[in-house]
C-alpha cells in the first residue's frame, strides 16, 4: 500500500530514517575494535555451529527451542564472521547500531517460512532486526560493507540501502526479528517471505552500552523451502505513532526538558536523519499530541489480509493497542496489550482479519515518566522530554501488521 497524497511526500522522508523494530528490545552493550574487514559470512547448517570457545557458549546463551521442518524445509545458518564489540559511533550516547552483511548462498528461488535468532552475548544484544537485501542491491550492500572500517557499517535508522518511495513503512524488507521472549518463529503452512536466488541477509544489531562491553558474535538460523505458487507471500507494514512526552513538572528544570534540547540531543547521538523521525512523524499523523497518550491513524488503501500483529515500545511504555475503523459501527481491535512488558514483545498471529480501501488502522501507546524512578536503567538520568529515539532510554510507538494481499 502507498501513502495518499499529502502524507506521501512524509513517507519519502520517513522511509531513511525509521529503525522500526518488530519485537524489540532489552540488554547492554560494548566499543569498536578491528576485526576481519570485508568478510562477508557464509551460511552453515545450523546443526554445525562454526563458533567455537567463548563465543560458541555466548551462541547458546539464548534457549534454542527449534520447531520440527515441515516436508521440503531446510534450516541454514548465518553466522558474524568475527566478534564485534559496540561503541557510540558518533561519540555521544549508549547505543550502536551495526549492519552485517550475510550470504545464505541460496542458488534457487526460495521462501523463508521461519526463523530464529541466536544473540551471541545477550548482555548486550538490544535487538536484531533481519533485512532481505536482492539480487539488485547486493553490490551496493558489498560497496558499503567493504567503504567503513571494521566488520560491517552504522545503521541508524534502517539497513542504509536506498529503497522505493514509501516502502520502508507499507513494504518493510524485513524478514524477522528478535528480542528478549523471542524463539524460534515459524508462519503457517502456506504462507512465507520471498528470497530470489543470490539474494543476501543484512542483520542490524542493537547494542547498549549501558552495562558496559562486552563481545558479540550473533547468528540467525532461517528456515528455508524452494519457492511456490503454493506459498504465498507475506508482507510486512509498519505503523508508527508519535511519542511526545514532557518532563514531570516536579523535574522540569532539566537541561533536555526543552522539546527542541531533546531532540537536539537525539540528532547529535544517532545523527540528522533518524533523529529528525520526532518531526517527520508530526507530518505523517498531525500534530499537536502531547502528553503521555500518543495515537496515529492512517489509511488502508488496498485490499490484505492480517495475519499477526505486534506491538513496539522501550522501557516507559505501560500500554499499546492496534485498532481498525475505531469509532465505527464495524471497528475491531487487533492488538490489546494493556499493561505493557518489555520483555515480551513477540508477535501474535490472529484469526484473518480482512482489511478493505476506506477502513483505517490505529496504533495508540502509553507512556509514563513515573518509570524513571523504578528501573535501574534510569539510575541517574534525570527526566528529559522523550520523543522517538533509537536508544534504551528513547521511546517508540510503533504497530507491526504481518499481512497477505492479492
Amino acid at each position: 500500500m502507498s501513502l495518499t497524497s499529502p502524507r506521501r511526500t512524509t513517507a519519502l522522508a520517513l522511509a531513511s530514517v525509521l529503525a522500526l523494530v518488530l519485537a524489540a528490545c532489552g540488554g547492554t552493550g560494548g566499543s569498536t575494535a578491528g576485526h576481519d574487514h570485508h568478510a562477508v559470512a557464509a551460511a552453515t547448517p545450523s546443526a554445525e555451529p562454526t563458533a567455537s570457545g567463548h563465543e560458541r557458549a555466548h551462541a547458546q546463551a539464548a534457549p534454542v527451542r527449534h520447531r520440527p521442518l515441515r516436508a521440503g524445509e531446510r534450516r541454514v545458518e548465518v553466522r558474524m564472521p568475527t566478534t564485534y564489540t559496540a561503541s557510540p559511533p558518533t561519540g555521544v550516547g549508549t547505543d550502536d547500531y551495526r549492519c552485517f552483511l550475510l550470504d545464505p548462498r541460496t542458488t534457487s528461488d526460495q521462501m523463508i517460512t521461519g526463523f530464529n535468532i541466536l544473540p551471541g552475548n545477550p548482555d548486550v544484544v538490544h535487538h536484531v532486526i533481519l533485512f532481505r537485501v536482492p539480487p539488485e542491491q547486493v553490490a551496493e550492500a558489498e560497496a558499503k560493507d567493504a567503504s567503513t572500517p571494521g566488520q560491517g557499517w552504522t545503521c541508524f535508522g534502517d539497513s542504509g540501502l536506498g529503497r522505493g518511495a514509501g516502502q520502508q513503512i507499507d513494504d518493510a524488507p524485513w524478514l524477522g526479528a528478535w528480542a528478549p521472549g523471542g524463539t524460534e518463529q515459524t508462519y503457517a503452512a502456506g504462507f512465507g517471505e520471498p528470497f530470489s536466488a543470490g539474494s543476501r541477509v543484512i542483520m542490524q544489531v542493537h547494542y547498549n552500552l549501558l552495562a558496559g562491553k562486552a563481545p558479540d558474535r550473533s547468528a540467525a538460523e532461517l528456515r528455508l523451502t524452494p519457492a511456490s505458487d503454493r506459498i504465498t507471500p507475506l508482507v510486512t507494514q509498519l505503523f508508527p505513532a508519535p511519542v511526545e512526552l514532557p518532563c514531570r513538572p516536579e523535574h522540569g528544570d532539566g537541561k533536555l526538558c526543552d522539546r527542541a534540547a531533546s531532540v537536539a540531543d537525539v540528532k547529535a547521538r544517532f545523527g540528522q536523519g533518524p533523529g529528525s523521525t520526532a518531526d517527520l512523524l508530526h507530518l505523517l499523523c498531525g500534530a499537536g499530541q502531547v502528553g503521555e497518550v500518543q495515537s496515529c491513524t492512517r489509511p488502508v488503501t488496498q485490499r490484505q489480509t492480517v495475519r499477526g500483529v505486534a506491538g513496539h515500545m522501550h522501557l516507559l511504555g505501560t500500554s499499546i493497542k492496534v485498532e481498525v475503523n475505531p469509532g465505527r459501527a464495524n471497528a475491531r481491535t487487533l492488538l490489546d496489550i494493556p499493561v505493557w512488558d518489555f520483555d515480551d514483545q513477540g508477535s501474535r498471529p490472529i484469526k484473518p482479519a480482512v482489511l478493505q480501501p476506506g477502513d483505517t488502522v490505529r496504533v495508540t501507546c502509553h507512556h509514563s515518566q513515573a518509570l524513571r524512578d523504578r528501573l535501574p536503567a534510569f539510575h541517574g538520568i534525570p527526566d528529559k522530554y522523550v520523543v522517538w529515539g533509537e536508544g534504551t532510554t528513547d521511546e517508540m510507538c510503533l504497530g507491526i501488521l504481518l499481512v497477505t494481499r492479492p
